[in-house]
């Protein structure tokens, strides 16, 4: 499956009291997003995914395969998938190997998950060191990251994940995101993750499928929905955009990497990294002032050339920016977050030349690919 075979994806009717009306197409790799506050439909909508609700208006295709049209509907059973809950859900009574196998195809010792064989897979995870052990003896951490390959090994053709760091305290979540970006930069096959994390969002996710009471209110790219002053992501008081980044240099005798980005180049205190080399960064809007003019020596290392693209109030008196860097305002999309006496005094305006002053930028994780933008 490639990008020329999207997920499709539009269901509607009613499960109880609660109303789904959603449809979306997302790209046929990496991870999309599910994301809305708790109760907006996410794990309803995974589950018609699944074929595990079953709605009398459906669409469900993977690239060319037709999971769910009209009265075309494939049982769980019968969908290649993989689905990853809550809660772990392993088998007691067996060991962590023979758990990671009981899905995988029969009669094949090492069988391929994604492109990925069995050893490779359980280097990826990091749980090599567990495969005698009960489950009742692992972590939390350690046992989502076994339902995970367990979910892998069944060869599914799509990833569903519903908040599977959810049931984990914030220790536990840190020592399994990087697991969870590992896979995303080696899997071959999509992934629709379920979160109301942002912060997760911003590090796993490329595509964003935004809900809000049973329907879609925005689908895209990540920071471009990120940087939408119209969406109610932007009016967030930790409102940011995440970032895909290509390191330029090191500076050892500073301890600061610079990095590419579409539009400008940014730096910032991190670990060594070399050149080529793929970042997530996050800026936050409250952390992006805006100028008419260059400024002059100061202690802010980012000032770029930006313009103003659009923007909205929020309140009496704040208004958010999406701006675009570059001086053809061709690059990437930021955010930033003002009050409504700097704009009027500045005067402001959808199409006017600024230099975004950057006061922050933030490392969200490493990505394993070596790439350019």
């Amino acid at each position: 499956m490639s990008l020329d075979t999207p997920i499709r994806v539009a269901f509607k009717g009613s499960i109880g009291a609660f109303a789904l009306e959603a449809a979306f197409v997302a790209p046929g790799t990496g991870v999309t997003a599910l994301f809305g506050s708790s109760g907006c439909g996410k794990t309803t909508l995974l589950r018609c995914i699944a074929g595990l609700n079953r709605l009398s208006e459906g669409l469900c295709a993977i690239g060319a395969d037709v999971w769910q049209d009209g009265r075309r509907f494939l049982p769980t059973h019968r969908r290649p998938l993989g689905y990853v809950f809550q809660e772990a859900s392993l088998f007691p009574h067996l060991d962590v190997r023979r758990n990671l196998l009981f899905g995988a195809p029969r009669g094949q010792g090492a069988p391929p998950a994604a492109g990925i064989d069995f050893d490779e897979l359980i280097a990826l995870l990091g749980i090599e060191p567990l495969l005698g052990r009960s489950p009742r003896n692992l972590s939390g951490g350690e046992r989502q990251r076994v339902a995970i390959g367990r979910a892998l090994l069944a060869q599914p053709k799509l990833l569903l994940m519903d908040e599977p760091l959810a049931a984990l305290d914030r220790a536990s979540k840190n020592e399994i995101l990087p697991f969870l970006e590992r896979l995303r930069d080696r899997l071959r096959l999509p992934v629709i993750y379920v979160s109301h994390d942002i912060a997760e969002v911003e590090r796993l996710a490329d595509h964003l499928v935004l809900m809000d009471n049973g329907r879609v209110l925005a689908n895209g790219p990540l920071a471009e929905l990120q940087s939408d002053p119209s969406l109610p992501l932007a009016s967030a008081p930790d409102a940011s955009v995440g970032l895909d980044a290509v390191v330029e240099a090191y500076d050892p005798a500073y301890g600061l990497l610079a990095l590419a980005v579409r539009g400008g180049r940014l730096i910032l205190p991190a670990p060594p990294a070399s050149p080529g080399e793929r970042r997530r960064i996050r800026i936050v809007a409250g952390d992006v002032s805006l100028a008419r003019e260059p400024s002059g020596r100061t202690s802010i290392l980012n000032v770029l050339p930006a313009r103003i693209i659009s923007a909205a109030r929020i309140g009496a008196n704040e208004v958010v920016a999406s701006i675009a860097l570059g001086p053809d305002a061709a690059g990437a999309r930021l955010l930033s977050r003002l009050t409504r006496k700097s704009w009027e005094s500045l005067g402001l305006a959808e199409g006017a030349g600024v230099h975004a002053q950057i006061k922050a930028v933030a490392l969200a994780s490493g990505r394993g690919e070596r790439g350019q933008l």
